[in-house]
């Protein structure tokens, strides 16, 4: 898909140049590599937008910079924003890319974890509220203060999941960064360690 997207981008970019060294009217070629910079972003916003916007950000100042230029006939300083707005656009897709396997391996890798030492506090919860003697720290009060907490983290990740299941990842990542330090919290209380948690 990448490598699709790269061959459009560089075609687009070569029509325009070709344009310009055969002689064509300045103007007419300097449109030409514009209107193929505003397609290169308008191809790779969707994703871009999700997980790099600032990289989009900058690729949409690059164009704005060329379509000023046009306004005011300096086509040369266009043709060179609209040069500089195609690079940036094919960066767009790349980056969106990388910026997507990252939260989905981080999210993967959090949620498994997360499982763990969710049913590893249930099942300490459940044995204090039968009786099992409590560790220092630990008072009827905490209990409950636990449990509470225990209840929330439990609907925190199944929304994260949730979005990640849909497609929202950047989402569920979000989510899942939210969850942490409470989860951190109530393996202290509950005197619990989970070796290679990646918490």
């Amino acid at each position: 898909m990448r490598g699709k997207m790269n061959w459009v981008l560089h075609g687009m970019l070569g029509i325009a140049l070709l344009a310009a060294s055969c002689g064509s009217a300045e103007k007419a070629a300097t449109d030409a590599a514009v209107s193929a910079a505003q397609s290169a972003i308008n191809a790779a916003q969707g994703e871009a937008a999700k997980y790099v916007p600032d990289q989009l950000k900058a690729a949409q100042g690059a164009i704005q910079i060329a379509n000023d230029a046009v306004a005011k006939g300096d086509y040369r300083g266009a043709l060179t924003a609209a040069k500089d707005a195609i690079e940036k656009a094919k960066d767009l897709g790349t980056a969106a890319v990388s910026k997507k396997e990252e939260l989905t391996r981080n999210w993967t890798s959090f949620s498994d974890s997360a499982q763990k030492s969710l049913d590893a506090a249930k099942a300490k919860l459940d044995a204090y509220s039968h009786g099992a003697k409590m560790p220092a720290g630990l008072d009827k009060t905490k209990l409950a203060e636990a449990k509470a907490q225990y209840v929330q983290l439990k609907k925190g990740l199944a929304e994260a999941a949730t979005a990640f299941k849909q497609g929202n990842i950047k989402e569920a990542a979000t989510k899942a960064a939210s969850l942490k330090g409470g989860l951190a919290r109530l393996m202290e209380l509950l005197k619990i360690k989970l070796s290679g948690s990646g918490n």
